[in-house]
């Protein structure tokens, strides 16, 4: 009788765990233990591998001899592949490659050339050995993702100025899901939104914003076009931007802009506070400060904000080539251009947060006014700890610029000149009439309430502005952002882009760059002080504990035994 019960013991455990298998795979389940939940993935990528249309293969370049820093880059890369494939609903394959891998040194230069033409431009790190030789390596941090219609290529590797290599190693690890899911939503999206640039009141150019228009058509269709006195006009559109205006807004535009905000419209303000003559500036260095009147005033006072008259200089700016010299031969010097501060992003906010300083050009503040509580505000940029206001009417007189160590100029601090309003916004047209000029043929609901949307306003017009070069057979547009005389570029690509995709975000995905992966990390001078007996500790103690556990087992078995 106890041979076959427990035979049926058996019989029933296998059973079980038969049941349980079968049951597993229709009721899936993941636990992740860690603290910032560094394992998991938010519940829109589940959602987004799940709809994917079609297979889907990585080549990842990240491979070879690495550092301790990169190595932690790839593993986490792979463990979140992982992840993914587990719940992608078509095949999801990624195959990791050493590029530096080649039988002969033309070989691995075609490899490196081939990457580079394909948009994949390497990244050299210095090292030293043992002996204190420097070495100096050549990496791809990229992945390349590739679908049966396209193919996409994501930088793995986020390299802000200031910050020391493994604080950016670890703001690219907290980035990988946002990065991936980023390229996979423009590979796996069925239609193509839209998005419109303003014209008719003296905006910024084509030219001038053609970088931005690069940037955005990576997930937009982008469009260009005055208003006209049809109320819907821009219904279609996902967002519109209004980039430097120079001329007043007519009430019949700004009731057209008013009821897109209220059926849910995203709009990206970029207007400056005040106005001079640059002709003046240039060829006399005086110019008078006056306000620039674009009649917007009244409407961004009733959605919650104002742009203040003042121009700001700060001592963190761009530096610019000065000649010096009195004679016929010129000598340049780097000098402070106040005029042109260098803003500090907001690091808790996922449009700002892991962005380089933003650069900004002859910019105003903004203020938040009092108003409905239904509308949240956010400061995204900022000027530094040194910031002097020129209220008006003044002059600006560049012949006398101020000692950048005067603490009583530079008396002000953090003054905000980019912010960002969420809600439900009350309309400036509320128990005012329709103006002249709207078509009344078009048959439309008058709103005096929005719908929950988002607006970004921006006190200076120039951070979307790029600038074009003559090169003598042509024009060349350099990237937003990029200062010709020092080459830094800055985070004003970043910044715009990151805006724009935050306004139109309804899924909040774009709440993945808040992700916060915590650097514990070891202190080294103690662990190069205790090399030795860490090195010997992690020998000796694996070992002394399988004996005592062998000895303990066997007295054990002893005494049992012994009886």
């Amino acid at each position: 009788m106890k041979k076959y019960r427990s035979v049926i013991v058996i019989i029933s455990c296998l059973l079980f765990f038969l049941l349980l298998n079968i049951s597993l795979q229709h009721h899936f389940f993941r636990i992740d233990l860690t603290t910032e939940k560094r394992y998991s993935i938010s519940d829109n990528t589940k959602k987004l591998l799940a709809d994917l249309h079609q297979p889907v293969i990585l080549n990842i370049y990240l491979d070879g001899d690495l550092n301790s820093g990169f190595l932690r880059l790839r593993n986490s890369l792979r463990e979140l592949l992982d992840e993914f494939s587990v719940y992608a609903s078509k095949d999801f394959k990624y195959h990791f490659i050493n590029p530096s891998k080649a039988e002969t040194e033309e070989e691995r230069n075609r490899t490196y050339l081939q990457l580079v033409e394909r948009g994949m431009n390497p990244t050299t790190i210095y090292e030293r050995d043992s002996e204190g030789k420097s070495i100096q390596k050549i990496i791809f941090p990229w992945v390349e993702i590739i679908t049966k219609q396209d193919t996409f290529a994501v930088n793995l590797l986020k390299n802000i100025p200031g910050n020391s290599s493994s604080e950016n190693l670890n703001i690219s690890i907290e980035n990988l899901e946002f990065e991936l899911t980023d390229a996979l939503r423009i590979l796996n999206a069925d239609v193509v939104k839209k998005i419109a640039f303003i014209e008719g009141h003296g905006e910024l150019p084509e030219d001038y914003v053609y970088d931005t228009s690069v940037a955005f058509s990576r997930y937009f269709q982008v469009d260009r076009g005055s208003l006209s006195d049809d109320p819907c006009i821009l219904n279609d559109y996902e967002a519109i931007v209004i980039a430097n205006p120079q001329t007043k807004f007519s009430e019949t535009d700004k009731y057209i802009i008013d009821q897109y905000i209220m059926n849910g419209g995203k709009v990206l303000w970029f207007v400056d506070g005040v106005t001079f003559s640059i002709n003046d500036l240039s060829e006399k260095g005086i110019s008078p400060l006056v306000d620039k009147d674009l009649n917007l005033s009244d409407m961004l006072f009733c959605y919650g904000v104002r742009i203040n008259p003042i121009l700001l200089q700060d001592v963190q700016c761009v530096r610019m080539p000065v000649n010096v010299s009195a004679n016929t031969n010129p000598q340049y010097e780097s000098m402070p251009w106040f005029f042109a501060p260098l803003l500090l992003p907001n690091p808790s906010h996922p449009i700002s947060r892991n962005i380089t300083q933003v650069s900004a050009d002859f910019c105003s503040s903004v203020d938040f006014v009092s108003g409905d509580e239904a509308v949240s505000k956010s400061i995204l940029l900022s000027t530094s700890t040194a910031t002097h206001f020129q209220t008006l009417p003044s002059m600006i007189d560049i012949r006398e610029m101020p000692d950048e160590n005067d603490k009583s100029f530079f008396n002000t601090a953090f003054i905000p000149v980019a912010v960002v309003l969420e809600g439900n916004f009350n309309s400036v047209f509320t128990n005012r009439l329709t103006p002249k000029g709207i078509d009344e043929s078009v048959s439309v609901v008058r709103k005096n309430k929005s719908e929950s949307t988002r607006m970004l306003v921006v006190a200076d017009g120039d951070i979307i502005r790029n600038d074009v070069i003559n090169t003598g057979g042509g024009f060349q547009v350099l990237p937003m952002g990029y200062d010709r005389y020092s080459g830094i570029q800055f985070g004003n690509k970043d910044f715009v882009l990151n805006a724009l995709l935050y306004l139109t975000d309804e899924d909040d995905w774009f709440q993945l760059r808040n992700r916060t992966f915590r650097v514990r990390m070891l202190n080294k001078s103690k662990v190069y002080s205790n090399a030795s007996f860490i090195k010997w500790t992690n020998v000796f103690i694996p070992i002394f504990l399988l004996v005592l556990c062998g000895g303990i087992y066997l007295l054990c078995r002893y005494f049992r035994y012994k009886k």
